[in-house]
Protein backbone atom coordinates (compact mmCIF):
# COMPACT_ATOMS: atom_id res chain seq x y z
CA UNK A 1 0.00 0.00 0.00
CA UNK A 2 1.32 3.93 -0.88
CA UNK A 3 0.84 6.75 1.19
CA UNK A 4 -0.96 7.76 -1.93
CA UNK A 5 -3.66 5.44 -1.50
CA UNK A 6 -3.87 5.55 1.86
CA UNK A 7 -4.33 9.53 1.98
CA UNK A 8 -7.02 8.64 -0.93
CA UNK A 9 -8.81 6.74 2.18
CA UNK A 10 -8.67 9.00 4.88
CA UNK A 11 -9.80 12.02 2.35
CA UNK A 12 -13.21 10.28 2.44
CA UNK A 13 -13.55 11.27 6.54
CA UNK A 14 -12.19 14.32 5.61
CA UNK A 15 -14.92 15.02 3.12
CA UNK A 16 -17.52 13.83 6.23
CA UNK A 17 -16.21 16.79 8.45
CA UNK A 18 -16.46 19.13 5.49
CA UNK A 19 -20.19 18.05 5.59
CA UNK A 20 -19.26 17.36 2.00
CA UNK A 21 -20.43 14.10 -0.06
CA UNK A 22 -17.74 11.42 -0.51
CA UNK A 23 -14.92 12.22 -2.86
CA UNK A 24 -14.78 16.07 -2.44
CA UNK A 25 -11.32 16.09 -1.75
CA UNK A 26 -10.60 13.32 -4.82
CA UNK A 27 -12.88 14.83 -7.08
CA UNK A 28 -10.74 18.65 -5.96
CA UNK A 29 -7.89 17.33 -6.63
CA UNK A 30 -8.42 15.62 -9.74
CA UNK A 31 -10.19 19.18 -10.71
CA UNK A 32 -6.76 20.89 -9.64
CA UNK A 33 -4.44 18.31 -11.72
CA UNK A 34 -6.26 19.04 -15.14
CA UNK A 35 -5.54 22.95 -14.43
CA UNK A 36 -1.70 21.93 -13.04
CA UNK A 37 -1.70 20.81 -17.62
CA UNK A 38 -3.56 24.05 -18.49
CA UNK A 39 -1.18 26.30 -16.87
CA UNK A 40 2.47 24.44 -17.29
CA UNK A 41 3.18 22.93 -13.25
CA UNK A 42 5.80 21.68 -13.40
CA UNK A 43 5.68 17.17 -13.92
CA UNK A 44 7.92 17.23 -10.63
CA UNK A 45 5.44 19.06 -8.32
CA UNK A 46 2.25 17.23 -9.36
CA UNK A 47 2.78 14.56 -6.11
CA UNK A 48 3.21 17.70 -4.09
CA UNK A 49 -0.16 18.62 -5.62
CA UNK A 50 -1.82 15.62 -4.73
CA UNK A 51 -0.53 15.59 -1.07
CA UNK A 52 -1.56 18.75 -0.46
CA UNK A 53 -5.17 18.56 -1.78
CA UNK A 54 -5.06 15.04 0.79
CA UNK A 55 -4.13 16.66 3.57
CA UNK A 56 -5.28 20.85 3.07
CA UNK A 57 -8.52 19.65 5.20
CA UNK A 58 -7.47 17.88 7.69
CA UNK A 59 -6.12 20.58 9.81
CA UNK A 60 -10.25 21.44 10.86
CA UNK A 61 -10.17 18.38 13.04
CA UNK A 62 -7.40 20.71 15.49
CA UNK A 63 -9.80 23.79 15.76
CA UNK A 64 -13.05 21.79 15.56
CA UNK A 65 -13.50 21.94 19.14
CA UNK A 66 -13.30 26.30 19.03
CA UNK A 67 -15.02 25.86 15.82
CA UNK A 68 -17.80 24.09 17.66
CA UNK A 69 -17.85 26.47 20.67
CA UNK A 70 -18.14 29.72 18.83
CA UNK A 71 -20.14 28.68 15.78
CA UNK A 72 -22.35 25.51 17.33
CA UNK A 73 -22.53 22.43 14.89
CA UNK A 74 -18.80 22.41 13.37
CA UNK A 75 -19.68 20.18 10.08
CA UNK A 76 -22.27 22.53 9.02
CA UNK A 77 -20.14 25.75 9.52
CA UNK A 78 -17.92 24.49 7.14
CA UNK A 79 -20.53 22.87 4.69
CA UNK A 80 -21.92 26.92 4.98
CA UNK A 81 -18.31 28.32 4.44
CA UNK A 82 -18.23 27.32 0.81
CA UNK A 83 -20.71 29.77 -0.25
CA UNK A 84 -19.22 32.44 0.84
CA UNK A 85 -16.09 34.72 -0.07
CA UNK A 86 -14.64 35.22 3.79
CA UNK A 87 -13.04 37.93 2.91
CA UNK A 88 -13.92 41.72 3.77
CA UNK A 89 -17.96 42.39 4.61
CA UNK A 90 -19.37 38.66 3.34
CA UNK A 91 -16.84 37.11 5.54
CA UNK A 92 -17.58 39.20 8.70
CA UNK A 93 -21.17 38.70 7.85
CA UNK A 94 -21.17 35.03 7.48
CA UNK A 95 -19.16 34.78 10.94
CA UNK A 96 -21.71 36.49 12.78
CA UNK A 97 -24.75 34.98 11.32
CA UNK A 98 -23.08 31.39 12.49
CA UNK A 99 -22.03 33.18 15.87
CA UNK A 100 -23.32 31.08 18.75
CA UNK A 101 -25.61 28.64 16.80
CA UNK A 102 -27.77 26.29 18.59
CA UNK A 103 -26.62 27.82 21.97
CA UNK A 104 -29.05 30.23 24.29
CA UNK A 105 -29.43 34.02 23.21
CA UNK A 106 -26.81 35.38 25.70
CA UNK A 107 -23.92 32.66 24.45
CA UNK A 108 -24.95 34.13 20.74
CA UNK A 109 -24.03 37.63 22.18
CA UNK A 110 -20.96 36.74 24.10
CA UNK A 111 -19.79 34.82 20.67
CA UNK A 112 -20.62 38.43 18.56
CA UNK A 113 -19.23 40.86 21.12
CA UNK A 114 -15.92 38.94 21.14
CA UNK A 115 -15.52 38.36 17.27
CA UNK A 116 -16.30 42.57 17.33
CA UNK A 117 -14.27 43.30 20.13
CA UNK A 118 -11.23 41.04 18.81
CA UNK A 119 -11.59 42.29 15.31
CA UNK A 120 -11.36 38.68 14.61
CA UNK A 121 -8.53 37.38 16.11
CA UNK A 122 -9.70 34.28 17.43
CA UNK A 123 -10.71 33.09 14.13
CA UNK A 124 -7.30 34.01 12.29
CA UNK A 125 -5.78 32.10 15.95
CA UNK A 126 -8.24 28.81 14.70
CA UNK A 127 -6.53 29.32 11.19
CA UNK A 128 -3.24 29.30 11.80
CA UNK A 129 -3.78 26.02 14.64
CA UNK A 130 -5.44 24.31 11.94
CA UNK A 131 -2.20 25.02 9.27
CA UNK A 132 0.06 24.47 12.06
CA UNK A 133 -1.68 21.00 12.64
CA UNK A 134 -1.62 20.01 9.15
CA UNK A 135 2.01 20.76 8.27
CA UNK A 136 3.11 18.93 11.37
CA UNK A 137 0.92 15.84 9.77
CA UNK A 138 2.79 15.92 6.78
CA UNK A 139 6.13 16.02 8.41
CA UNK A 140 5.23 13.14 10.36
CA UNK A 141 4.24 11.18 7.46
CA UNK A 142 7.54 12.41 5.94
CA UNK A 143 6.57 14.72 3.15
CA UNK A 144 9.22 17.16 2.09
CA UNK A 145 9.30 20.62 2.88
CA UNK A 146 7.13 22.05 -0.66
CA UNK A 147 4.54 20.45 0.73
CA UNK A 148 4.77 21.13 4.71
CA UNK A 149 5.41 24.90 3.43
CA UNK A 150 2.68 25.13 0.85
CA UNK A 151 -0.10 23.79 3.80
CA UNK A 152 0.94 26.62 6.06
CA UNK A 153 -0.57 28.73 3.41
CA UNK A 154 -3.86 26.92 2.51
CA UNK A 155 -5.66 30.13 3.89
CA UNK A 156 -3.91 32.99 2.28
CA UNK A 157 -5.42 34.93 -0.37
CA UNK A 158 -4.39 36.11 -3.56
CA UNK A 159 -5.08 39.48 -2.79
CA UNK A 160 -3.24 39.00 0.39
CA UNK A 161 -6.09 39.74 3.15
CA UNK A 162 -6.23 35.97 4.25
CA UNK A 163 -4.21 34.55 6.74
CA UNK A 164 -1.38 34.64 7.06
CA UNK A 165 -2.11 38.70 6.52
CA UNK A 166 -0.02 40.20 3.83
CA UNK A 167 0.88 36.65 2.04
CA UNK A 168 -0.39 36.62 -1.48
CA UNK A 169 0.43 36.83 -5.76
CA UNK A 170 3.00 34.87 -6.59
CA UNK A 171 4.10 34.30 -2.97
CA UNK A 172 1.96 31.64 -2.62
CA UNK A 173 2.83 27.99 -3.47
CA UNK A 174 1.54 27.50 -7.21
CA UNK A 175 -0.14 24.15 -5.77
CA UNK A 176 -2.60 26.23 -3.34
CA UNK A 177 -3.09 28.63 -6.21
CA UNK A 178 -4.62 25.59 -8.11
CA UNK A 179 -6.09 23.93 -4.74
CA UNK A 180 -7.79 27.23 -4.08
CA UNK A 181 -10.20 27.34 -7.17
CA UNK A 182 -10.39 23.75 -7.15
CA UNK A 183 -11.81 23.57 -4.06
CA UNK A 184 -14.61 25.53 -3.74
CA UNK A 185 -15.71 25.18 -7.76
CA UNK A 186 -15.94 21.20 -6.87
CA UNK A 187 -18.90 22.52 -4.50
CA UNK A 188 -20.36 24.92 -6.78
CA UNK A 189 -20.06 22.87 -10.00
CA UNK A 190 -21.91 19.88 -8.19
CA UNK A 191 -24.35 21.97 -6.68
CA UNK A 192 -25.17 24.85 -9.49
CA UNK A 193 -23.48 23.04 -12.86
CA UNK A 194 -20.70 24.58 -14.80
CA UNK A 195 -22.53 27.82 -14.62
CA UNK A 196 -22.28 28.36 -11.32
CA UNK A 197 -18.42 27.03 -11.03
CA UNK A 198 -18.04 29.52 -13.60
CA UNK A 199 -19.62 32.26 -11.50
CA UNK A 200 -17.66 32.22 -8.56
CA UNK A 201 -13.98 31.90 -10.18
CA UNK A 202 -15.29 34.76 -12.29
CA UNK A 203 -16.45 36.64 -8.78
CA UNK A 204 -13.61 36.11 -6.70
CA UNK A 205 -10.83 36.22 -9.88
CA UNK A 206 -7.76 38.47 -8.06
CA UNK A 207 -9.31 38.35 -4.84
CA UNK A 208 -9.34 35.00 -3.45
CA UNK A 209 -8.04 33.51 -6.95
CA UNK A 210 -4.93 34.20 -8.95
CA UNK A 211 -6.35 35.42 -11.91
CA UNK A 212 -3.68 32.94 -14.07
CA UNK A 213 -5.89 29.92 -12.86
CA UNK A 214 -9.34 31.29 -13.32
CA UNK A 215 -8.27 32.34 -16.75
CA UNK A 216 -7.37 28.64 -17.80
CA UNK A 217 -10.34 27.51 -15.93
CA UNK A 218 -12.75 29.60 -17.77
CA UNK A 219 -10.86 28.92 -21.01
CA UNK A 220 -11.07 24.97 -20.41
CA UNK A 221 -13.82 24.76 -17.98
CA UNK A 222 -16.06 21.69 -19.91
CA UNK A 223 -12.78 19.49 -20.04
CA UNK A 224 -12.00 20.80 -16.81
CA UNK A 225 -14.90 19.53 -15.05
CA UNK A 226 -15.86 17.04 -17.51
CA UNK A 227 -16.57 13.44 -15.63
CA UNK A 228 -14.20 14.25 -12.54
CA UNK A 229 -16.31 12.30 -10.63
CA UNK A 230 -15.68 8.69 -12.36
CA UNK A 231 -11.64 9.34 -13.53
CA UNK A 232 -9.82 6.78 -12.25
CA UNK A 233 -8.15 6.39 -8.87
CA UNK A 234 -5.67 9.46 -8.46
CA UNK A 235 -2.83 6.56 -7.44
CA UNK A 236 -2.71 5.28 -10.50
CA UNK A 237 0.08 8.16 -10.95
CA UNK A 238 3.47 5.93 -11.37
CA UNK A 239 5.10 9.23 -9.06
CA UNK A 240 2.48 8.01 -6.37
CA UNK A 241 2.89 4.80 -5.79
CA UNK A 242 5.99 3.84 -3.68
CA UNK A 243 4.84 1.29 -1.21
CA UNK A 244 4.55 1.40 2.46
CA UNK A 245 6.89 -0.98 4.27
CA UNK A 246 4.87 -2.45 7.07
CA UNK A 247 6.76 -0.08 9.59
CA UNK A 248 6.04 2.79 8.14
CA UNK A 249 2.33 1.91 7.09
CA UNK A 250 1.88 1.36 11.00
CA UNK A 251 3.73 4.96 11.94
CA UNK A 252 1.35 6.90 9.50
CA UNK A 253 -1.79 4.97 10.92
CA UNK A 254 -0.70 6.11 14.35
CA UNK A 255 -0.46 9.44 13.01
CA UNK A 256 -3.54 9.66 11.73
CA UNK A 257 -5.11 8.26 14.55
CA UNK A 258 -3.88 10.91 16.53
CA UNK A 259 -5.25 13.33 14.79
CA UNK A 260 -9.04 12.21 14.38
CA UNK A 261 -8.67 11.97 18.49
CA UNK A 262 -7.84 15.41 18.19
CA UNK A 263 -11.52 16.35 17.16
CA UNK A 264 -12.89 15.82 20.45
CA UNK A 265 -10.76 17.07 23.50
CA UNK A 266 -11.20 14.28 26.13
CA UNK A 267 -10.84 11.55 23.45
CA UNK A 268 -6.32 12.62 22.40
CA UNK A 269 -5.04 9.00 22.71
CA UNK A 270 -7.58 7.03 22.34
CA UNK A 271 -7.19 5.12 19.48
CA UNK A 272 -3.59 4.76 19.93
CA UNK A 273 -4.49 3.50 23.59
CA UNK A 274 -7.32 0.57 22.06
CA UNK A 275 -4.81 -0.37 19.61
CA UNK A 276 -1.98 -1.06 22.17
CA UNK A 277 -4.52 -2.86 24.11
CA UNK A 278 -6.24 -4.96 22.00
CA UNK A 279 -3.00 -5.92 19.83
CA UNK A 280 -1.62 -7.49 23.46
CA UNK A 281 -4.82 -9.18 23.96
CA UNK A 282 -5.27 -10.66 20.88
CA UNK A 283 -1.51 -11.49 20.76
CA UNK A 284 -2.37 -13.39 24.65
CA UNK A 285 -5.23 -14.88 23.65
CA UNK A 286 -3.61 -17.25 20.58
CA UNK A 287 -4.30 -15.04 17.15
CA UNK A 288 -2.41 -15.72 14.62
CA UNK A 289 -0.01 -12.93 13.85
CA UNK A 290 -2.10 -11.35 10.88
CA UNK A 291 -5.00 -11.32 13.03
CA UNK A 292 -2.99 -9.34 15.26
CA UNK A 293 -1.66 -7.39 13.29
CA UNK A 294 -4.92 -6.57 11.68
CA UNK A 295 -6.71 -6.18 14.70
CA UNK A 296 -4.20 -3.47 16.23
CA UNK A 297 -4.80 -1.16 13.08
CA UNK A 298 -8.53 -1.56 13.73
CA UNK A 299 -7.88 -0.28 16.87
CA UNK A 300 -6.02 2.68 15.52
CA UNK A 301 -9.20 3.10 12.69
CA UNK A 302 -12.10 2.48 14.45
CA UNK A 303 -13.09 6.06 14.89
CA UNK A 304 -12.29 7.27 11.81
CA UNK A 305 -16.11 7.85 11.59
CA UNK A 306 -16.28 10.58 13.91
CA UNK A 307 -15.13 12.86 11.66
CA UNK A 308 -19.11 12.67 10.36
CA UNK A 309 -20.41 13.20 14.04
CA UNK A 310 -20.36 17.33 15.02
CA UNK A 311 -18.48 18.31 18.16
CA UNK A 312 -21.61 19.59 19.63
CA UNK A 313 -22.75 15.81 20.10
CA UNK A 314 -19.70 13.96 20.91
CA UNK A 315 -19.01 16.91 23.80
CA UNK A 316 -22.10 17.18 24.59
CA UNK A 317 -22.74 16.73 28.60
CA UNK A 318 -26.35 16.04 28.64
CA UNK A 319 -27.88 12.94 26.86
CA UNK A 320 -28.37 12.33 23.18
CA UNK A 321 -31.56 13.01 21.21
CA UNK A 322 -32.57 10.47 19.37
CA UNK A 323 -31.61 12.01 15.88
CA UNK A 324 -28.59 12.68 17.96
CA UNK A 325 -27.46 8.75 18.51
CA UNK A 326 -28.79 8.10 15.25
CA UNK A 327 -25.50 10.24 14.03
CA UNK A 328 -23.16 8.38 16.54
CA UNK A 329 -24.60 4.97 15.46
CA UNK A 330 -23.53 6.21 11.65
CA UNK A 331 -20.14 6.73 12.76
CA UNK A 332 -19.29 2.92 12.28
CA UNK A 333 -21.02 2.46 9.25
CA UNK A 334 -18.46 5.82 8.36
CA UNK A 335 -15.71 3.86 9.19
CA UNK A 336 -16.16 0.88 7.44
CA UNK A 337 -16.79 3.23 4.13
CA UNK A 338 -14.44 4.88 4.39
CA UNK A 339 -11.58 1.75 4.55
CA UNK A 340 -13.37 -0.41 2.55
CA UNK A 341 -11.44 0.98 -0.76
CA UNK A 342 -7.94 -0.13 -0.14
CA UNK A 343 -7.17 -3.72 -0.18
CA UNK A 344 -4.25 -3.38 2.55
CA UNK A 345 -7.38 -1.66 4.82
CA UNK A 346 -10.02 -3.88 4.05
CA UNK A 347 -9.25 -6.28 7.24
CA UNK A 348 -8.46 -3.78 9.82
CA UNK A 349 -11.53 -2.16 8.26
CA UNK A 350 -14.07 -4.77 8.47
CA UNK A 351 -12.58 -5.40 11.95
CA UNK A 352 -13.01 -1.86 12.84
CA UNK A 353 -16.51 -1.88 11.75
CA UNK A 354 -17.71 -4.08 14.48
CA UNK A 355 -16.55 -2.18 17.39
CA UNK A 356 -19.66 -1.13 18.98
CA UNK A 357 -21.02 -4.87 18.46
CA UNK A 358 -22.82 -6.38 21.45
CA UNK A 359 -22.97 -10.40 21.77
CA UNK A 360 -26.32 -9.97 22.62
CA UNK A 361 -26.79 -7.81 19.45
CA UNK A 362 -27.70 -4.13 21.19
CA UNK A 363 -24.76 -2.91 19.68
CA UNK A 364 -24.16 -0.59 16.11
CA UNK A 365 -24.66 -0.11 12.97
CA UNK A 366 -25.72 -3.54 11.92
CA UNK A 367 -27.13 -5.31 15.33
CA UNK A 368 -24.93 -8.22 14.56
CA UNK A 369 -24.65 -11.17 17.50
CA UNK A 370 -23.20 -14.15 18.65
CA UNK A 371 -21.33 -15.87 16.38
CA UNK A 372 -21.58 -13.01 13.96
CA UNK A 373 -19.19 -11.09 16.00
CA UNK A 374 -15.79 -12.24 15.22
CA UNK A 375 -13.05 -12.53 17.82
CA UNK A 376 -10.84 -9.77 16.78
CA UNK A 377 -14.10 -7.30 17.14
CA UNK A 378 -15.07 -8.82 20.70
CA UNK A 379 -11.78 -8.03 21.90
CA UNK A 380 -11.93 -4.47 19.70
CA UNK A 381 -15.32 -3.82 21.56
CA UNK A 382 -14.06 -4.82 25.13
CA UNK A 383 -10.70 -2.41 24.42
CA UNK A 384 -12.96 0.08 23.39
CA UNK A 385 -15.16 0.17 26.16
CA UNK A 386 -11.75 0.09 29.07
CA UNK A 387 -9.79 2.94 27.06
CA UNK A 388 -13.13 5.05 27.15
CA UNK A 389 -14.22 4.25 30.68
CA UNK A 390 -10.38 5.32 32.04
CA UNK A 391 -10.67 8.99 29.71
CA UNK A 392 -12.77 11.56 31.16
CA UNK A 393 -16.14 12.49 29.09
CA UNK A 394 -18.52 15.41 28.95
CA UNK A 395 -20.89 13.85 30.90
CA UNK A 396 -18.58 12.16 33.62
CA UNK A 397 -14.89 12.40 34.72
CA UNK A 398 -12.39 9.59 34.22
CA UNK A 399 -12.65 6.05 36.34
CA UNK A 400 -9.90 3.97 37.78
CA UNK A 401 -8.47 1.07 36.41
CA UNK A 402 -10.42 -1.33 38.61
CA UNK A 403 -13.84 0.82 38.29
CA UNK A 404 -13.00 0.34 34.50
CA UNK A 405 -12.69 -3.17 34.41
CA UNK A 406 -16.03 -3.29 36.46
CA UNK A 407 -17.67 -1.86 33.94
CA UNK A 408 -16.53 -4.38 31.83
CA UNK A 409 -17.01 -7.24 33.81
CA UNK A 410 -20.68 -5.76 34.32
CA UNK A 411 -20.89 -6.15 30.18
CA UNK A 412 -20.12 -9.96 30.25
CA UNK A 413 -22.16 -10.78 32.90
CA UNK A 414 -25.00 -8.86 30.85
CA UNK A 415 -24.28 -10.24 27.53
CA UNK A 416 -23.25 -7.68 25.47
CA UNK A 417 -19.36 -8.22 25.46
CA UNK A 418 -17.49 -11.78 25.58
CA UNK A 419 -16.06 -13.07 28.53
CA UNK A 420 -12.67 -14.42 27.03
CA UNK A 421 -11.93 -11.52 25.16
CA UNK A 422 -13.05 -9.12 28.16
CA UNK A 423 -10.57 -11.04 30.31
CA UNK A 424 -7.73 -10.64 27.68
CA UNK A 425 -8.13 -7.12 27.18
CA UNK A 426 -8.52 -6.32 30.88
CA UNK A 427 -4.97 -8.48 31.65
CA UNK A 428 -3.36 -6.33 29.17
CA UNK A 429 -4.30 -3.51 31.11
CA UNK A 430 -2.94 -5.12 34.32
CA UNK A 431 -6.27 -5.59 35.75
CA UNK A 432 -7.42 -8.79 34.87
CA UNK A 433 -8.73 -11.68 37.55
CA UNK A 434 -6.32 -14.78 38.82
CA UNK A 435 -6.87 -16.89 35.73
CA UNK A 436 -4.42 -17.08 33.01
CA UNK A 437 -5.90 -15.64 29.77
CA UNK A 438 -6.98 -18.07 27.63
CA UNK A 439 -9.73 -18.18 24.40
CA UNK A 440 -12.79 -19.95 24.55
CA UNK A 441 -13.62 -23.50 26.30
CA UNK A 442 -9.75 -22.59 28.33
CA UNK A 443 -8.21 -22.74 25.30
CA UNK A 444 -4.18 -22.34 25.39
CA UNK A 445 -3.13 -19.67 22.82
CA UNK A 446 -1.13 -22.49 21.03
CA UNK A 447 -4.60 -24.62 20.87
CA UNK A 448 -6.31 -21.75 19.72
CA UNK A 449 -3.54 -20.84 16.83
CA UNK A 450 -4.13 -24.61 16.04
CA UNK A 451 -8.24 -24.93 16.20
CA UNK A 452 -7.80 -22.18 13.70
CA UNK A 453 -5.45 -23.69 11.48
CA UNK A 454 -7.34 -26.77 11.46
CA UNK A 455 -10.68 -25.07 10.91
CA UNK A 456 -9.19 -23.33 7.74
CA UNK A 457 -8.50 -26.91 6.16
CA UNK A 458 -4.79 -27.67 7.54
CA UNK A 459 -4.29 -31.53 7.90
CA UNK A 460 -1.57 -32.21 10.90
CA UNK A 461 1.15 -31.96 9.44
CA UNK A 462 0.68 -28.45 7.68
CA UNK A 463 0.07 -27.23 11.20
CA UNK A 464 3.36 -28.40 12.70
CA UNK A 465 4.92 -26.82 9.66
CA UNK A 466 3.20 -23.90 10.12
CA UNK A 467 3.83 -23.72 13.84
CA UNK A 468 7.55 -24.94 13.64
CA UNK A 469 6.91 -28.11 16.15
CA UNK A 470 6.63 -31.94 15.62
CA UNK A 471 4.01 -33.76 14.25
CA UNK A 472 3.40 -35.47 17.34
CA UNK A 473 3.24 -32.13 19.36
CA UNK A 474 0.17 -30.81 16.53
CA UNK A 475 -1.18 -33.85 17.13
CA UNK A 476 -1.62 -33.83 20.97
CA UNK A 477 -2.63 -29.99 20.40
CA UNK A 478 -5.72 -31.50 18.37
CA UNK A 479 -6.13 -33.93 20.92
CA UNK A 480 -6.47 -31.12 23.65
CA UNK A 481 -8.87 -29.03 21.22
CA UNK A 482 -11.41 -32.02 21.27
CA UNK A 483 -11.26 -33.06 24.57
CA UNK A 484 -11.83 -29.03 25.79
CA UNK A 485 -14.44 -27.95 23.20
CA UNK A 486 -16.56 -31.02 23.16
CA UNK A 487 -15.93 -31.61 19.26
CA UNK A 488 -15.45 -35.22 17.76
CA UNK A 489 -14.08 -34.38 15.03
CA UNK A 490 -12.43 -31.24 12.54
CA UNK A 491 -16.32 -30.29 11.48
CA UNK A 492 -17.62 -30.26 14.67
CA UNK A 493 -14.18 -27.94 15.94
CA UNK A 494 -14.52 -25.95 12.98
CA UNK A 495 -18.56 -25.05 14.40
CA UNK A 496 -17.03 -24.23 17.79
CA UNK A 497 -14.32 -21.87 16.50
CA UNK A 498 -17.23 -20.38 14.36
CA UNK A 499 -19.71 -20.34 17.66
CA UNK A 500 -16.74 -18.26 19.26
CA UNK A 501 -15.33 -16.12 16.62
CA UNK A 502 -12.30 -17.68 16.06
CA UNK A 503 -12.64 -17.55 12.07
CA UNK A 504 -12.95 -14.60 10.84
CA UNK A 505 -15.86 -14.49 7.85
CA UNK A 506 -13.45 -12.42 6.11
CA UNK A 507 -11.22 -15.81 5.40
CA UNK A 508 -13.82 -18.21 4.87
Amino acid sequence: MSLAELLAAFSLATDLGLGQPMEHVLRSWRIAARLAACTGLPEDQRPSLFYVSMLAWVGCVADAPEVAASFGDDIAFRADSFQVDLAGLPGLGFFLSHAGRGGPVWHRARVVTTILASGGQSIVQGMQSHCLTTSTLAERLGLGTDVVTALRQFFTRWDGRGVPQGVGGTDIAPVIRLLHLADVVEVRHRTGGIDGALEVARARRGRQFAPDVVDAFVAHAPEVLSGVGAEAESTDDPQLRCPLTEGRLDAALEALADFTDLRCASRAGHSRGVAELVGEAARAIGLPHGDVVATRRAGLLHDVGLHGVPVTILDRPGPLSATDWERVRLSSYYTERVLARPAALARPGAIAAVAHERMDGSGYHRGLSGAAVPMTGRLLAAACMYRAMVEPRAHRPALHGKQAAGVVRAGVRAGTLDGDASEAVLSAAGNGGRRRVSGPAGLTPREVEVLILISRGAQTGEVAARLGISRKTAGTHIERIYTKTGASSRSTATLFALRNGLLDPLDL
